[in-house]
């Protein structure tokens, strides 16, 4: 590891960088472990019993990674942390030379745009684009229904291991009686073929950038996807933020969808329903607002990582 001055980490604003002592940021550390733990709670005690959870277990295998990295809290660029060993050893950080003679660690963001340049800019692009759109809000969540609509009449294993509230004939009539309009890909993709032909967009992954929107659900569990693919340029407060977010917005998809989730405590948002049409669209516009915070967010952490404005 190279080491560096503090004058080496300025932006090209001249912003100078933040110098945190021990004292200022273990506590943040320490908070920040406190409310990963507390975040993953549910999921822990499931697999330490050995047990599968069919809301939470989407947030480490459709998003892989580790309750540790989520306890691991990082500042973010332009944050120099004195006395920080266990941060110099890190990848992506560099050893930084103080002028009272002691020494410190911060990212090092050119060897982390050398490696993960071109996410950074994939990423601060897409989620630009994704804010500055309106949102749309009569989906439903019917993608969750798309994805096992006419399994049985197709002889194919249902998609999870639980009961349909509606059962396999009521399911299907749900999608049939509907507008299916899914612009998310990576939700479109898990459609049965047969529900594929019934959506009203063609979403793929080249035109994800021109269509993903703030309302769709799945956009906004993304944001976590696109925390984590920062890494450690991301503060710990954004990617715990972000996988909130994903975690609330796990438990509505899943009461929405057409499986019978109450034995994990989570009562239907039956989308059937003029009512339940009403409470998914609400929560929906409440999802939408938390993620247009954290895209804005995301973007700063990137333009701060490419130089477009000072670093944090």
């Amino acid at each position: 590891m190279r080491a560096t001055t503090l004058d080496d980490l300025q932006t090209p604003s001249g912003a100078p960088a933040v110098v945190l002592p021990r004292d200022a940021w273990e506590p943040r550390a320490d908070a920040h472990a406190e409310r990963a733990d507390a975040l993953t709670a549910v999921w822990r005690a499931a697999r330490d019993r050995g047990d599968k959870h069919a809301v939470e277990d989407f947030l480490f295998t459709y998003y892989p990674t580790r309750v540790s990295h989520l306890r691991r809290w990082h500042p973010g660029p332009g944050v120099v942390l004195v006395g920080a060993a266990e941060h110099a050893g890190r990848r992506w950080y560099r050893d930084v030379a103080l002028p009272d003679g002691g020494t410190g660690a911060a990212l090092d963001t050119a060897a982390f745009l050398a490696d993960r340049g071109d996410t950074v800019r994939f990423v601060r692009g897409l989620v630009a684009a994704t804010a500055g759109r309106p949102g749309t809000f009569g989906c439903f969540g019917l993608h969750e229904w798309a994805m096992v609509y006419r399994d049985r009449a197709a002889g194919r294993d249902q998609r999870h291991p639980l009961p349909l509230r509606l059962g396999h004939e009521g399911t299907d009539a749900v999608v049939e009686s509907h507008r299916v309009g899914c612009s998310h890909f990576d939700a479109f993709r898990f459609f049965t073929p047969e529900a594929r032909e019934r959506n009203q967009l063609r979403p793929t992954r080249e035109r994800q950038p021109a269509m993903e929107q703030p309302g769709c659900l799945h956009a906004g569990m993304d944001l976590y996807k696109w925390a984590l693919k920062l890494g450690p340029a991301v503060p710990g407060d954004l990617l715990l933020d972000a996988f909130e977010l994903a975690r609330d917005i796990r438990y509505t998809d899943m009461a929405a969808a057409p499986y019978d989730v109450s034995s994990y405590g989570v009562a239907a948002v039956a989308i059937e329903t003029p009512e339940g049409k009403a409470e998914y669209v609400r929560r929906q516009r409440g999802f939408a607002e938390r993620g247009q915070v954290l895209r804005a967010w995301l973007v700063d952490v990137c333009d701060a990582l490419l130089g477009a404005v000072p670093a944090a």
